[in-house]
């Protein structure tokens, strides 16, 4: 009887050890597959209009780039694409979604302002207005262009190898962030799966609550708060934000990986890995769906709220 116990027990570790092999197997796949389709594809040349002479007003180039030859008297901006100075513009330059070279020898006496983009002016940094302001966010360019020349592309995305690619890195990426807070805090991320199993309408409602009271009051806090008080209030926002977006999309993609498991999955039964691999990927596959990816984000945005402000109430796993 002894025997056939221990027996039982090696056979459980050695099929849970197999179980963890095969994950870490298929998230090497996934960032390889991923990683090669993300860069095998090309994006498109830019198209480019070009303004010369004297222009009185301001410069609008909309879903394509904006080359400045001659003088602009008021401003440039461009929605998509960059914004390349080799004359002088007189007011300000801003671009979302792309970024704002000045050339040698060109002038930009207002403020410069990039998001989703660099603004690059080598060594012409001396034909700046002294007291000119440079405002930069470095970040999600190729997204951000994207959505400037087709917004209808924010509802609806184009099955491209690179949005493949990409689905495939986020979910490689949010498994590994869920693996490891669940190794660091096992008992933390049970209590969260347990509570959203017992209280899911109590967690929903109090996420809701949060939701409404950060993007509705906290924007009114900032604009009639005086400066100092307004950055605390800023960054502690932010803080809560990241905190509950990270904690809460764990918890909730632990939780889904375990009720599939239960419901439809035959193997894998006992390994958290898998839970935790088909959690993520069951959310990465709503969130990628046309039209229907806002609500499921914003879903995943209240559920995560929600758990992050009831992190104190306690609960067993429920299994």
């Amino acid at each position: 009887m002894v025997n056939s116990h221990s027996q039982a027990a090696s056979h459980f570790s050695l099929n849970k050890l197999d179980w963890n092999r095969l994950v870490a197997f298929l998230v090497w796949v996934l960032l390889l597959v991923g990683a090669a389709t993300a860069v095998s594809a090309q994006s498109a040349d830019d198209k480019v209009t070009v303004v010369d002479g004297t222009y009185e007003g301001t410069a609008f180039g909309v879903g394509n780039s904006l080359r400045i030859t001659g003088t602009v008297k008021k401003g440039a901006m461009s929605l998509g694409g960059d914004v390349i100075v080799e004359g002088t513009v007189e007011g300000d330059v801003a671009t979302i979604g792309g970024s704002v070279i000045q050339k040698p020898g060109s002038r930009i006496l207002g403020d410069v302002i990039v998001v989703g983009g660099t603004y690059s002016a080598g060594d012409t940094a001396a034909q700046r207005r002294p007291k000119a302001m440079t405002f930069m966010y470095a970040g999600y360019q190729e997204e951000l262009r994207g959505m400037m020349r087709n917004p209808t592309g924010l509802f609806s995305p184009s099955w491209t190898p690179t949005y493949f690619g990409t689905r495939l890195l986020v979910v490689l990426f949010w498994f590994l962030v869920s693996l490891g807070f669940t190794v660091a805090m096992p008992g933390t991320i049970s209590r969260g799966v347990a509570r959203l199993q017992l209280t899911s309408l109590r967690v929903a409602a109090i996420g809701l609550i949060a939701v409404l009271v950060l993007f509705g009051l906290v924007p009114l806090c900032l604009w009639i708060l005086p400066e100092p008080l307004a950055v605390v209030v800023g960054l502690l926002a932010l803080l809560l934000l990241v905190v509950a977006g990270l904690f809460g999309r764990v918890v909730l993609y632990a939780a889904t990986g375990r009720w599939i498991q239960r419901k439809y999955a035959v193997i894998g039964k006992n390994s958290e890995a898998v839970a935790l691999l088909l959690g993520t990927s069951f959310w990465v596959l709503l969130t990628s769906l046309p039209y229907v990816w806002p609500f499921m984000a914003t879903f995943i945005l209240i559920i995560s709220f929600g758990l992050a402000l009831t992190a104190r109430y306690r609960a067993g796993w429920s299994s």
